[in-house]
C-alpha cells in the first residue's frame, strides 16, 4: 500500500478547481475564493483508506503536469458551460498522448447546481476512448454535492485502480490479473484438488480480510456463482472459473478494493508483479554463517510434497513437478537437479531428494530459496511475517570449533582431483548411483553438486558434495571454504596423484579443514603413482588417514561408509585430528550410521504405508 496520495486538480480557469479544494476543507462554500489554494494535507485518520492525501491547486501549462508527483488527476469542468465541456475533450488527449503521463485520471463535472440535466451523455465517449480514466463524477462546490465522494473516487483510483485488473471494452480481467489470481487460487487450494472447499476459503477470508465467513454467508457467496455459471461450483466448492467469476463481479460492482486486498495480500504491487520486499525479506548474514531450513519450513515443503505427490508413490513425476511449479513465472528446476539429488528406479526426484534440493539451495543461494518459498506462499500458509522466518542462521563456525560441538544440519564436502580422477563418479556414488547407472547421464544433464542425508551418531545430517573444477593455479574462497576436503586421485593413472599432493601442500597443510585421500576406482589395477612420495607415504608424513579405497564399480549401489565418515569429521573436525591414526573413530561412525541408517529406513517404510 502507498504511503500517501497526491491528487491533483487541474482545468480551465473559472471552473470552480480551487472552490471544490475550499468546500472540501471548510465543508462549506467560501464567500471569497482564491486565485489558488495552497496544498492541503487530510491526516490518514480522516479518509477512508487511512492513508494521507495531499491535494494540489494546478494553475498553470498543461506540460507541466506530467512534471509533478501526481498519483491521480482530476480534470475538472463545468456542466453547465458549452465550451467548458468541449475543451475537457481535448484534456486527455492532451495528458495522455502528449506526454505519456500514465496516472489514473478522473473527469469532475462542477457546478450541477446551475443545471437540470447531466453532462454523461457526453462525456462516457471520452472515457471509453481513454482506459486511463477511471470514473466520471458530477457534483457542486456550492451545495457541496458529491464532493467527499470526489476525492473518495480519487483516492481511490490510485490505491485501487480499475486499470491492471479489468477491461471496460471486453468486460473481462486482463491476463496479467488472471495470472495473479490464479497463482492465490493455488497456493490457498491446500489439498491440491482443483477446488476451494469451506475450510480453505474460510483461511483465504481470514488470510485476507481477518475475519471468517459464516456458513450461510459461504453458501450465499457460492449461490452466486451458481446462478451465473455452470461450471464455478463442484463438489459443494469453488472452482477456479467460479473464483475468477467472483473477482470480474467485485469489480464491476466496484468494489476493486476486494480484489486488491487479496492481491497485496499475496504480495502484489500495482503492475501485478509480486514486490521485492515480499520476495527478498531482509536476512542478516553474518560472515562464517550458514543458512538452513528450520523445522516449521520443512513441515511447510511436506505439505507442498504431499499435495502434488499424486499416486502416493514418495516421487514426484515430471507432470507433479510441473505441477508444483506453476506458482513459479519460471521453472525453477532444471535436469541437472535430477542429477544431484536422490531419484528412484524411473528417474522421478523423492521425497528426500526434493528436501534435499531445497537445502542445497537454502545453504547455497538463501536469497534464492527465500523468493521460491515467496512464490508458494510460505508467509501466507504459516502466518508469518515472511518466509524469512523459514530460515535458520548458523552460529559462526569458530565458535564451533572452540566449543568443540555444533547445532548445523549441512555440512559441506569439496571435491578436488585432477581431471578424469573420478571425483563425478565419487559425487553419483553418494547418491546411490554405480558406475553402469552414471554412464546414462547426459554430459548436460550434469551437475557439480550432490547432497544426501547421513547419519552420525544417531543425528540425520545433510553432506553436500561439491565437485571443484581442477585449476591449480587458482582456487577461489568459495573452492576453499568447507566443513571437510575431499582430494581423490585415480589409483590407474601415474600422474593423478601428484594434483591432490600440490593442492593440499598450496592451500590446505595448515588449514584446520579435515582432508581426506580418495583412492578413486581401485576396482582397477593401482599403479605407481609419479611423485616423490606414495600416497600412503604422502599421508602418514602429513598426518593424514591413509587413502581410503573406492569404486563405484559394482553391480549393487556403492557403499555409504565413506560419506558418513566424510560427515563425522565435519561435525566433529577435533576429534578427527585427534583420533586420525585410530581406527576406532571410523569404526564409530561406520557403526552407528548403519545401525540408524536401518532404523531410518523402516520409519520410512512405516511412513509410505501411513500415506
Amino acid at each position: 500500500m502507498r504511503k500517501d496520495v497526491r491528487i491533483l486538480l487541474v482545468g480551465e480557469p473559472k471552473v470552480g478547481k480551487t472552490s471544490l479544494i475550499m468546500s472540501l476543507v471548510s465543508e462549506e462554500f467560501p464567500d471569497e475564493v482564491p486565485l489558488r489554494a495552497e496544498e492541503i494535507t487530510i491526516p490518514a485518520d480522516v479518509t477512508p483508506e487511512r492513508v494521507p492525501t495531499h491535494i494540489v491547486d494546478y494553475s498553470g501549462n498543461t506540460h507541466l503536469i506530467c512534471e509533478s508527483t501526481a498519483n491521480v488527476i482530476c480534470i475538472v469542468y463545468s456542466v453547465n458551460n458549452k465550451k467548458s465541456i468541449e475543451k475537457v475533450i481535448s484534456f486527455p488527449r492532451a495528458v495522455i498522448n502528449g506526454f505519456n503521463c500514465r496516472v489514473p485520471l478522473i473527469l469532475v463535472g462542477n457546478k450541477s447546481d446551475l443545471v437540470e440535466h447531466s453532462s454523461m451523455e457526453t462525456i462516457l465517449p471520452i472515457m471509453n476512448q481513454y482506459q486511463d480514466i477511471e470514473t466520471c463524477v458530477e457534483c457542486s462546490a456550492k451545495n457541496l454535492k458529491n464532493i467527499s465522494e470526489l476525492f473518495y473516487y480519487a483516492q481511490k483510483a490510485v490505491l485501487h485502480p480499475t486499470g491492471p485488473l479489468y477491461c471496460p471494452e471486453e468486460k473481462e480481467l486482463k491476463p496479467s490479473c488472471i495470472k495473479a489470481l490464479t497463482r492465490i487460487f493455488k497456493v490457498s487450494d491446500l489439498d491440491n484438488d482443483g477446488i476451494l472447499n469451506d475450510n480453505e476459503l474460510n483461511f483465504f477470508q481470514r488470510t485476507c480480510f481477518n475475519t471468517p465467513l459464516a456458513p450461510q454467508a459461504l453458501e450465499d457467496v457460492k449461490n452466486v456463482v451458481r446462478r451465473n455459471m455452470t461450471d464455478g461450483v463442484k463438489d459443494n466448492g469453488l472452482t477456479l472459473k467460479g473464483f475468477l467469476f467472483l473477482h470480474t463481479l467485485f469489480i464491476q460492482r466496484g468494489r476493486h478494493e476486494t480484489t486488491w486486498t487479496v492481491l497485496r495480500r499475496f504480495g502484489y504491487d500495482d503492475d501485478l508483479e509480486l514486490t521485492q520486499e515480499y520476495l527478498f525479506p531482509m536476512i542478516k548474514i553474518p560472515p562464517d554463517c550458514t543458512t538452513e531450513l528450520n523445522h516449521n519450513a520443512y513441515l511447510f515443503l511436506q505439505s507442498v510434497f504431499d499435495k502434488h505427490d499424486k499416486d502416493r508413490d514418495c516421487a514426484l513425476s515430471p507432470d507433479e513437478v510441473k505441477d508444483l511449479f506453476k506458482v513459479f513465472p519460471y521453472m525453477p528446476w532444471g535436469p541437472d537437479v535430477n542429477n544431484t539429488v536422490c531419484t528412484n528406479d524411473q528417474g522421478w526426484i523423492t521425497y528426500q531428494g526434493y528436501l534435499s534440493q531445497w537445502t542445497l539451495t537454502t545453504y547455497l543461494d538463501v536469497q534464492r530459496s527465500l523468493e521460491y518459498l515467496g512464490y508458494l506462499g510460505y508467509s501466507i500458509i504459516y502466518e508469518q511475517e515472511s518466509q524469512a522466518a523459514a530460515m535458520t542462521v548458523t552460529r559462526n563456525k569458530r565458535i564451533d570449533l572452540q566449543k568443540k560441538q555444533t547445532q548445523r544440519s549441512v555440512f559441506r564436502c569439496n571435491v578436488l582431483g585432477a581431471r578424469g580422477s573420478g571425483k563425478s563418479g565419487f559425487l553419483q556414488a553418494f547418491l546411490g548411483r554405480n558406475l553402469q547407472r552414471q554412464r546414462q547421464i547426459r554430459e548436460d544433464h550434469k551437475s557439480f553438486y550432490a547432497i544426501s542425508t547421513t547419519y552420525v551418531y544417531g543425528q540425520e545430517k545433510y553432506l553436500l558434495l561439491h565437485e571443484v573444477m581442477p585449476d591449480f593455479d587458482f582456487l577461489s574462497e568459495a573452492d576453499l571454504a568447507c566443513d571437510v576436503v575431499c582430494l581423490v586421485y585415480d589409483v590407474n593413472n601415474p600422474r593423478s596423484f601428484e594434483y591432490c599432493a600440490k593442492v593440499y601442500k598450496q592451500y590446505f597443510i595448515d588449514s584446520k579443514t579435515p582432508c581426506v585421500v580418495i583412492a578413486a576406482k581401485s576396482d582397477l589395477h593401482e599403479v605407481r603413482q609419479h611423485y616423490s612420495l606414495s600416497p600412503h607415504e604422502f599421508c602418514r608424513k602429513h598426518k593424514l588417514h591413509p587413502p581410503q579405497p573406492f569404486t563405484c564399480n559394482s553391480t549393487d549401489a556403492p557403499s555409504k561408509d565413506i560419506y558418513t565418515r566424510l560427515t563425522t569429521m565435519a561435525m566433529y573436525p577435533h576429534m578427527a585430528q585427534a583420533d586420525l591414526k585410530n581406527s576406532t573413530f571410523w569404526l564409530r561412525a561406520s557403526v552407528g550410521a548403519t545401525v540408524f541408517a536401518v532404523l531410518g529406513f523402516a520409519m520410512y517404510r512405516a511412513l509410505l504405508k501411513q500415506r
